[in-house]
């Protein structure tokens, strides 16, 4: 049991534990998850077909542009919603931030460094909720298993067809649903819910979920094959003359700070208002890891605090058996 632990945290996740055997072997295994722990990359296997920087600088509206690939499944993504979110807060006024989807679990047709079904994940998805201070219930892989995070990803991009804001909350949604709510997040009737509640029009939404989206994620996936990109999250920041920074994996704010006044120093940060009000007015849904850190009040306090705020009506809590969420109370998101 203690070696299937293992393997699967090698596989989803970043860890601490040294397992260079197993991640050789699941490369040779040519393993569709693959991980190493010591570069803290959940890697896919894929290869770089060419060299095109030229992509990353395309259209730049503001000083850096952020080119995001990451997966609705994608535990670590979940992992870094705080950093990105404080990120926005504090310099959205200098980034511009592109999502792509970038395919981790195409299906489960293969057996593999120990992951040869769904249930595989449960555990150990309960064990990294702990990990990164985000509530992950890991049931959703034992009472209603995805086959695939390929029909959420291309949801998310007919989300995009119509408005990139509204595609964000979408993706937000879908996590909120699979992370929390043990939802599968590849049946329609969960997609056409969430895509409701940001107000998406869902006869589009429908008709290019199952048309144009599909194309834009292919288009996605080769992309991403052609910048190198060989797990998640994998953020590239970029300049309007074409210098970048990457960064991988789950990394502390500071890295992603880090980044982007690397590529412009003179970024102007925005001393944004860190009330609760005002920073669930910006975004209506935050776990207690992610309201200590865009509003500084301490880790400890802030279960208390939200949990205050709830008995007096200001908020609704949503309790897993990994944490909670808050959400603004009479707010669809």
């Amino acid at each position: 049991m203690k070696l299937t632990y293992l393997i699967l945290f090698t596989m989803f996740t970043f860890g601490t534990i040294s397992c260079q055997a197993q991640t050789k072997k699941k490369m040779e295994n040519n393993n569709p998850l693959m991980c190493d722990p010591e570069s803290g990359i959940c890697e896919i296997s894929t290869k770089p077909t060419s060299s095109t920087d030229s992509s990353l600088v395309k259209a730049n509206k503001k000083a850096v542009k952020i080119i995001y690939y990451t997966d609705p499944i994608c535990s670590s993504c979940w992992g870094i919603e705080p950093q990105l979110r404080k990120l926005k807060l504090e310099y959205g006024n200098n980034i511009e931030v592109e999502y792509r989807m970038g395919g981790l679990l195409p299906n489960w047709g293969y057996n593999s460094g120990g992951i040869s079904k769904p249930s595989d994940v449960a555990i150990h998805w309960d064990e990294v909720s702990v990990y990164y201070d985000m509530p992950i219930d890991g049931n959703v892989w034992l009472e209603d298993p995805l086959s695939s995070s390929y029909p959420p990803s291309i949801a998310f991009k007919a989300a995009q067809m119509q408005d990139n804001e509204k595609a964000i909350l979408f993706l937000r949604e879908i996590r909120e649903m699979v992370f929390l709510q043990k939802k599968n997040i590849t049946k329609w009737e969960h997609l056409e819910f969430a895509g409701k509640k940001v107000g998406l029009d869902l006869v589009r939404f429908k008709a290019d979920y199952e048309g144009k989206a599909k194309e834009l994620f292919e288009e996605d996936l080769k992309l991403g094959r052609e910048l190198g990109v060989r797990g998640f999250p994998t953020i590239f920041f970029t300049d309007t003359t074409g210098n970048k920074e990457m960064v991988y994996g789950s990394k502390p704010y500071d890295t992603f700070e880090n980044a982007l006044i690397k590529l412009f120093p003179t970024a102007s940060k925005t001393n944004y208002e860190k009330s609760w009000n005002s920073v669930f007015s910006k975004y209506h849904s935050l776990t207690a890891k992610e309201f200590s850190v865009l509003t500084g009040i301490t880790r400890n306090e802030c279960e208390k605090y939200l949990d205050d705020l709830t008995t007096n009506g200001k908020l609704e809590k949503l309790t897993t058996k990994n944490g909670a969420i808050w959400t603004l109370k009479n707010t669809g998101r």
